[in-house]
């Protein structure tokens, strides 16, 4: 085989532009690593986000049970106090599990997995579907809990209750069926 004058002088050009490659992906990968970062961001608002609903439902408590021991009698307009506490610490706890899904899933992906982790098992995040299905989970337990509350409210009528009750139904039938059938075939 001939030599010609690149590859006498040893500058194979396939090794060259395999060189150019790899040291374009390996820049590519570090610059993408470094986007993580970013994640930060939302996990800190959802993190602070949380700590206001549980301060606002604490709050909500302690004026709900001013009024409840103050003036117990009728019981069936202050139940709905308790169940607004119920649905601001779900709400609390909602962006909370989102914050740490996404810190594990970009900030600091597969720490959760070690061994030693002080996460429990089922706050582990394996990828986004994981976090999804808890995000999920956790919008139909707010939605039968603000159900709930129309349906103690002695303001809410017959219809309106079945209205809600039938519009909560069909959400938590679809949320439920997105999570059922919207990750098949995904890994």
């Amino acid at each position: 085989m001939a030599q010609t004058p690149d590859t006498a002088k040893g500058n194979d050009p396939t090794t060259s532009s395999s060189a150019l490659e790899r040291g374009l992906d390996r820049g590519f990968d570090q610059g993408f690593a470094v986007t993580r970062v970013l994640m930060v961001v939302p996990v800190l608002v959802l993190a602070l986000s949380a700590v206001a609903a549980f301060a606002y439902g604490t709050d909500v408590f302690v004026n709900a049970f001013r009024q409840v021991s103050g003036h117990p009698l009728p019981v069936g307009n202050k139940v709905g106090y308790f169940l607004v506490i119920i649905d601001l610490f779900l709400i609390g706890a909602t962006e909370l599990i989102a914050a740490i899904g996404l810190y594990e899933l970009f900030v600091r992906p597969g720490q959760a997995r070690r061994p030693g982790s002080k996460l429990p098992a089922w706050l582990e995040m394996r990828d986004l579907n994981d976090l999804k299905a808890r995000v999920i989970a956790m919008a139909v337990l707010l939605s039968a809990t603000t159900f709930v509350e129309i349906l103690v409210d002695e303001a809410s009528t017959g219809a309106e209750v079945l209205e809600v009750g039938g519009a909560v139904a069909v959400v938590i039938a679809a949320l439920t069926a997105f999570l059922r059938f919207g990750s098949e075939g995904r890994g």
